[in-house]
């Protein structure tokens, strides 16, 4: 086994079985049912979430159990931070009330179930909370009801927290994510030298933007182990979903989607190159954003996640360094630009250039992504995942797996349509209106000068000077190649 795909293969098979068999851990792959609503006009309401968990229910039958049926692959739902619920359930539970919106974040937070390892992830996580300059506000239990969990579920179940924290005064929504981002990151990495089991802390999410419950549950299990989510105050204006079939993985509570960005349905067939030029990128990179504290994020990509989770570590990156979700998209999942001599040439520039940065990921992947400010979903250039939507008159839109997961009455339906390889699908909830993909990718390639760029910076292999001529001589009696310098 080549080095690089040695390193590549200790790296992700840490906390998974041995290879036995025809089992190798290295070739873990997902294929599951993603899907989400919203509304397009960026209103909140709990009916979302009441319409989000229909879907997930509606897609029980692409998640997938063991043995035990009551014992779920995985499946969850990601919101917009409900800002009306927390701020009435927290000044008890932290027993002072939260800031305004976007001055304050949320973590949602696998422990230990031991009382001893559990506070010692919590001071890590505190360190790093208040070294970062931010204010601890403090910790709620989150309610669970895991009264029709499997044993197998129940057995690994974590405990589950919710760490509330306070933006530093002047510190703007954008900065303040990048600070929660180092935050999570630094305590991750300390986590994982403590003598714990390492499996237990995970955070699904930590953001002042939004929240993601998940866990090893059934898509029917959902609503009920999460009490929050029937809370008629918890309203979001979106509602991403997931129900997971571990195709080749085994299932556990943080593998579970949605990720903090993404859910995917379909695997990464290019996963190994992907995260070992990650890997091997990292000396090199750099961020004006960041600036010395980049160091604190690597390694960048979690070795230990699935193959979707590498995937959101590394979106994640381009979101955080200063990229728009949709650049960040566009740039792992390009479209086949390469033999399309028909493109735009300005389009072609773009993924030209970005593919000196980072190569594609490669599916069959259908991934659905979200920071708050946006929802969308594209498919990779194989197309081998199709995914449709709706758009009705009272301006929710609907995309998931397949048609039916929410019922619609066919006259409010105005539009339907499908993913297309290597096409963008995009709602813009500050605009209210859904973003055509030649539009937005007309604007994302006319924003700089690539094609400019590719001129002037690019170094072609027949742009290399020849080798100069070689001359032959003799050395101590036998005939040496010399080249003349």
């Amino acid at each position: 086994m080549a080095k690089s795909t040695r390193h590549h293969a200790e790296r992700t098979t840490r906390g998974l079985p041995d290879p036995r068999g025809l089992y190798d851990p290295t070739r873990e792959k997902d294929a599951c049912g993603v899907g989400f609503v919203a509304n397009i006009k960026g209103r909140a309401d709990h009916a979302i979430i009441r319409q989000g968990l229909t879907m997930l229910e509606n897609m029980h039958h692409r998640g997938a159990t063991g043995c035990e049926p009551n014992s779920g692959d995985g499946a969850g739902i990601l919101t917009t931070l409900p800002d009306a619920f927390f701020s009435n359930v927290v000044p008890e539970a932290c027993g002072q009330p939260l800031p305004s919106a976007g001055r304050y974040a949320v973590g949602m937070i696998f422990l230990p179930t031991d009382s001893e390892q559990r506070h010692a992830c919590k001071v890590v996580l505190e360190k790093h909370i208040t070294a970062q300059g931010q204010k601890l506000l403090g910790w709620r239990r989150v309610p669970t009801d895991n009264g029709l969990l499997g044993p197998m579920a129940r057995r690994s179940e974590p405990v589950m927290e919710q760490v509330f924290i306070a933006a530093a005064e002047g510190l703007e929504q954008e900065a303040f994510e990048r600070q929660l981002y180092v935050i999570r990151k630094q305590a991750y990495h300390q986590v994982k030298r403590l003598d714990l089991d390492q499996d237990a802390y995970y955070v699904c999410s930590l953001s002042s933007k939004v929240i993601v419950y998940k866990g090893q549950l059934t898509a029917l299990q959902l609503p009920i182990y999460f009490p929050d989510l029937r809370d008629k105050r918890f309203a979001s204006h979106l509602a991403m979903v997931h129900s997971r079939f571990s195709t080749n993985t085994f299932p556990s509570w943080d593998r579970a989607q949605p990720m903090r960005f993404m859910s995917h349905n379909g695997e990464i067939n290019t996963l190994a190159g992907n995260v070992n030029w990650m890997t091997a990128r990292q000396a090199v990179m750099k961020s004006d954003v960041f600036g010395d504290e980049f160091q604190k994020l690597q390694p960048i990509i979690d070795p230990v996640t699935s193959d979707s989770g590498m995937f959101d570590n590394v979106l994640e990156l381009l979101l955080m360094a200063g990229r728009s979700l949709p650049h960040a998209a566009m740039m792992m999942i390009p479209e086949a630009w390469q033999q399309h001599d028909g493109m735009d040439p300005s389009r072609r520039a773009f993924y030209e250039y970005h593919s000196c940065l980072m190569e594609a990921w490669d599916g069959p992947a259908s991934v659905a992504f979200t920071d708050g400010h946006y929802i969308g979903a594209v498919l990779d250039r194989n197309g081998l995942r199709p995914s449709r939507y709706y758009v009705t008159a009272d301006d929710l839109v609907i995309m998931a797996s397949e048609v039916g997961v929410l019922p619609v009455p066919p006259e409010k339906i105005i539009h339907k349509g499908r993913l297309e390889p290597g096409r963008m699908f995009l709602v813009d909830f500050d605009a209210g209106r859904i973003i055509d993909d030649a539009e937005l990718k007309r604007d994302l390639a006319g924003r700089l000068p690539y094609k400019q760029w590719l001129t002037e910076q690019r170094i072609l292999l027949d742009d290399l000077p020849l080798p100069m001529p070689e001359h032959r001589h003799t050395i101590g009696g036998k005939e040496a190649s010399l080249i003349r310098r």
